[in-house]
């Protein structure tokens, strides 16, 4: 006789989680690599500008920093505008902005010409890396930030090293005007799949309900405050936000050299011939990516593996920029060879210690929604550094009779400052846990806590 008894139906296998957050820093990547692609295309022309306008090496200097204008005076404005209407609305405004100016800088009839797109350009790029930092907050549970942040940071080399073959194979073949046309092209397709792919992510269909939770895991150790609005002024009154904003000062005044003199350097100074150049000017950059993403990893893994969040982020900033202060040695070097060593040792340390850094707005700031706001004022500090940085040069080199001595000398001592002020000043304060590491979207707040908006319900559609 057959056994009639009903067997139990077998338990559903636990759905996959989905990996949408990926994707997103991926797009922000390509952003970034777009922004560093255009903004460093005119410091790899100006050797080929210089020649059509007459230009001196300060007015060089000036015209390298004029970018830096206003870039730095829309950051914060640019945090203030991503916390309130969000990443999908700006980001796609500010590529669509800077790619009409990086395109009109094909028409410059000279140096007022040329000061007035940049100008422009800087306008435009302002959002993008608060936008960022933005988005991985938004995206990433705390213990995956710093590799979240690596991976989009990898655009700054990744776009600096393209522009050394690109921008010069194009100005030997076509003129330095078609370089800007064609590379603000680039921009328009990615306002194209930006809009197609973004969304917050309890908005987007791609994302399920286990990426969900993984997302919002350990989003709630965020929460610092007791529900009341942090009022955005709060935040000039914070000394973090300063501990912040100086330290970026002082990273990008050695930084900047690679942005702007670092062309002029290796074929003026050092005498590379223009094929050298090409074929070897964009080592630093290519090596900083991998140094880049290995910044990440290792300031997530020490987090994971149950250091201070104190110590994981500051570990790596600190010997990143200690061994980035190497490039002071490049004026006593003879050799090209070693030479391009020991500039390359500096990129890759200097771009180690970044993602670390670019995780700390959301690390320090008082509350989720001010994240944004919080990474304009830093990379607000990273402009000031930017801006100040080519002029100072120029005009060193200028007095000095084209000698790059006290130019890279003093980088490598910004690079000191930065590191010490980042070790003693800046505070990565421990945080409350709300929930268990793996609590879910519907874990709610403790007895005596107020209910806070989620991070991931701010400024997003």
């Amino acid at each position: 006789m057959l056994n009639s008894t009903k067997q139990p139906a077998p338990v559903a296998a636990r759905a996959r989680r989905s990996q949408m957050r990926w994707t997103i820093v991926a797009f922000s990547a390509l952003g970034l690599t777009i922004a560093y692609l255009d903004r460093a295309a005119l410091s790899v022309a100006l050797p080929f500008i210089s020649e059509d306008f007459h230009i001196s090496p300060a007015v060089q200097g000036v015209l390298l920093s004029s970018f830096f204008w206003t870039y730095a005076l829309f950051q914060v404005p640019s945090g203030w505008l991503l916390d309130k209407f969000g990443p999908r609305v700006i980001y796609p405004i500010a590529v669509g902005w800077w790619s009409l100016w990086t395109a009109l800088t094909a028409v410059a009839t000279g140096v007022t010409s040329l000061i007035v797109f940049r100008l422009g350009l800087g306008i435009g790029e302002a959002p993008v890396q608060p936008a960022n930092i933005k988005v991985v907050s938004t995206w990433f549970p705390r213990r995956e930030r710093a590799f979240a942040s690596s991976l989009f940071d990898m655009g700054q080399q990744i776009g600096s090293a393209l522009s050394i073959p690109i921008v010069t194979s194009i100005a030997v073949f076509a003129g330095w005007r078609w370089t800007f046309v064609l590379i603000g092209a680039v921009g328009l397709l990615w306002i194209v799949g930006w809009l197609a792919i973004y969304r917050a992510p309890q908005n987007h269909r791609r994302v399920n309900a286990e990426e969900l939770a993984h997302i919002r895991s350990d989003q709630a150790e965020m929460v610092r405050h007791t529900g009341e609005p942090v009022r955005w002024g709060t935040l000039l009154r914070d000394n973090q936000t300063w501990a912040l904003l100086l330290g970026y000062v002082f990273r990008s005044l050695a930084g900047a050299f690679f942005l702007t003199w670092y062309p002029s350097y290796l074929l003026n100074e050092r005498g590379f011939t223009e094929a050298e150049f090409g074929m070897v000017g964009a080592l630093p950059a290519v090596i900083g990516i991998g140094s880049t993403v290995l910044g990440g990893i290792v300031s997530d893994r020490m987090l994971a593996s149950g250091l201070s969040p104190n110590v994981a982020r500051k570990v790596p900033i600190i010997s990143g920029l200690v061994l980035s202060a190497c490039i002071g040695f490049s004026p006593f070097v003879e050799s090209n060879v070693v030479l391009m060593v020991v500039l390359t040792v500096s990129s890759a340390a200097h771009s180690f210690a970044g993602a670390a850094i670019l995780s700390l707005p959301a690390e320090v700031s008082p509350s989720p929604e001010r994240v944004g706001s919080l990474a304009g004022f830093q990379n607000f500090g990273s402009q000031i550094g930017n801006l100040v940085s080519p002029i100072a040069i120029g005009l060193a080199l200028t007095a000095s009779g084209g000698s790059y001595l006290w130019p890279l000398v003093l980088a490598a001592v910004s690079c000191l400052v930065s590191a010490a002020i980042y070790g003693l000043w800046v505070r990565i304060k421990p945080v409350e846990q709300a929930g268990t590491q793996g609590a879910g979207p519907d874990a709610g707040p403790r007895a005596g806590e107020q209910d806070t908006p989620s991070p991931l319900q701010n400024g997003e559609s």
